[in-house]
């Protein structure tokens, strides 16, 4: 009796440890981000320095990346689950291929506007959108403001300009040394860029693609449709998770840059806190945003988008807005109510 007892309690503590196991195991997810690690990136470095992801049962590993289309076409290849792309650039991927066995999905908003703009020094004479008829452009050839400077220009009547490519690290360096009139680029990067190279900001023009017409969508956290169908728990639990850090990182920009220099120490505090400022204050943060609702799209303006971007990116198929976009694993409303009051 007494051998039969202990052979039970063995075995039922051996059952209880297993379930107990199996509850506390977490999910391993591959997220890749659209650029270094800088000021923005906080967004997805905080969560998992405070442990939002791990509460969620979420093992998150956030990479560096080169560019929207490299995070676009590592979340096809199904080497990452999720990542942060300009949502032009999955528009096109979606366009350019439209046979393409998996085709990721944007899942959630948070650049409600695009972040590009056109930047020229003012000692260039250039005032306007007009201004830039037969002048030197520069960017590199995937830029986003490069890329739908055809929608820029058509809002605004520009005439023809000259593109001159260059690497990313370059861009700002040429612009500063006069080798181009103006350059396409993100506004939070380039123009912080311009003044390491000795430009005060009040001596830069900046129209900002938003402000002259051009009401593109910006980056959006985009999902594998593997991890769609087999697992809509943990990208729900993600985009929690990823909400209550966006809160804190928006209403204490300096504290959230600490999780960015623990993952790359060689960043400078003070400027990637002015370029997370930058990017709150005018594409996280825009009235646009806070009329829309953060994480979130308006079907007629990402319709509106499908088109331009069509059209400027010259696809080999026309762009289908309920393609690209599932909002379906939003939080909810009041995990997403994460921007400030009282800005009008």
């Amino acid at each position: 009796m007494i051998k039969r007892t202990f052979i039970k309690t063995t075995l039922g503590l051996a059952l209880a440890a297993s379930f107990a196991g199996a509850s506390a195991q977490t999910t391993p997810l591959k997220f890749q981000l659209d650029w270094r690690f800088e000021g923005p990136s906080a967004f997805f470095l905080v969560p998992v320095a405070k442990g939002y992801f791990k509460d969620a049962k979420l093992d998150v590993t956030v990479d560096a990346g080169n560019g929207s289309g490299g995070a676009v076409n590592r979340v096809a290849s199904g080497a990452y689950d999720i990542g942060f792309a300009d949502l032009a650039a999955l528009m096109e991927f979606h366009a350019n291929n439209p046979d393409a066995p998996t085709k990721p999905v944007a899942v959630m908003m948070v650049y409600n506007n695009t972040p590009a703009s056109v930047m020229a020094l003012k000692k260039s004479g250039i005032k306007t959108p007009a201004d830039l008829a037969g002048k030197k452009l520069g960017a590199p050839v995937f830029d986003a403001g490069r890329r739908a400077f055809p929608i820029f220009s058509q809002e605004n009547s520009v005439g023809a300009v000259n593109w001159v490519s260059m690497d990313p690290p370059l861009r700002e360096t040429m612009l500063v040394r006069g080798d181009v009139d103006a350059i396409t680029g993100f506004t939070f990067t380039s123009l912080l860029n311009i003044e390491a190279r000795g430009v005060k900001a009040e001596d830069v023009v900046v129209m900002e693609y938003p402000s002259y017409g051009v009401k593109l969508y910006g980056n959006a956290i985009i999902a594998s449709p593997k991890l769609i169908k087999e697992n809509p728990a943990a990208l729900k639990a993600f985009l929690a998770a990823f909400a209550k850090g966006a809160k804190e990182v928006i209403a204490d920009p300096a504290k959230a840059i600490e999780a960015v220099k623990a993952r790359d120490g060689i960043i400078n505090s003070e400027l990637e806190t002015r370029r997370l400022k930058l990017a709150i204050d005018t594409v996280i943060n825009s009235a646009d945003a806070r009329a829309e609702g953060f994480g979130q799209v308006k079907a007629p303006r990402l319709s509106l988008m499908a088109s331009q971007v069509s059209d400027a990116f010259n696809t080999k198929t026309r762009v289908k807005a309920d393609d690209i976009w599932n909002g379906s694993f939003l939080p909810t409303a009041k995990e997403l109510d994460v921007l400030p009051k009282g800005k009008k």
